[in-house]
């Protein structure tokens, strides 16, 4: 019994360290950029009808997330699907790397969103620039196992949240778009990344 715990566990060891040396195919170009063009239609919403959608920036920060959950949930879905689809028997693995590679940046922007709305709400303001920086180190964190143009998007991130940051200093709030720049350039970058690398590959194959 013994010997077969160690050869499961040996083999569980295998395909992880495969896993870790593929290239991630689960993050689709077109719902990609369909959350790049939902943060762009919601920071035009909310620059329209500011009485409505931005009264303050917790009214404003509650649309985003709405959308964030909406988008998460979209990539879920069609990203587990790419993987079974692309990765076949190291389909869980795969997907088990994706989400150690970018679950510590969501724990820590939803945790770090909790305790400035509770205890300090004066402050939150700040999380569009925050958030924008855990999205890049999550995307770098990330970065060996997708395309190497992601690392530049990932330095976009970080650039804009820190941008985001040093601006909304100087009135202690937040507008639409100061989510809407980083994630709108953000999210389309990274899809037209995706979408090349996809039509490469493709040309490799075709070309065999």
């Amino acid at each position: 019994m013994r010997d077969l715990d160690r050869a499961l566990g040996d083999i569980t060891a295998i395909r992880e360290q495969m896993a870790a040396g593929m290239l991630f195919r689960g993050f689709g170009p077109h719902v990609i950029a369909g959350t790049g063009l939902l943060a762009l239609l919601t920071a035009i919403a909310q620059s329209a009808f500011p009485t409505t959608l931005a009264t303050d920036t917790e009214t404003l920060l509650i649309g985003w997330i709405a959308i964030a959950i909406v988008c998460a949930g979209l990539v879920g879905i069609e990203t587990i699907a790419r993987t079974r689809r692309h990765h076949a028997g190291l389909a869980d693995a795969m997907l088990m790397q994706a989400i150690e590679q970018f679950l510590p940046a969501g724990i820590a922007g939803a945790a770090i969103g909790a305790v400035l709305y509770s205890h300090a709400p004066d402050l939150i303001w700040m999380l569009p620039g925050i958030w924008s920086v855990l999205v890049a180190l999550g995307m770098f964190s990330a970065a060996r196992t997708l395309p190497p143009a992601i690392r530049l998007v990932a330095a976009w991130y970080l650039i804009a949240g820190v941008g985001v940051l040093l601006v909304a200093a100087g009135t202690r709030s937040a507008g639409p778009w100061s989510m809407g720049i980083p994630f709108v350039a953000g999210q389309l970058g990274m899809a037209a990344i995706l979408y090349v690398a996809s039509a490469e590959e493709r040309r490799d194959v075709e070309s065999l």
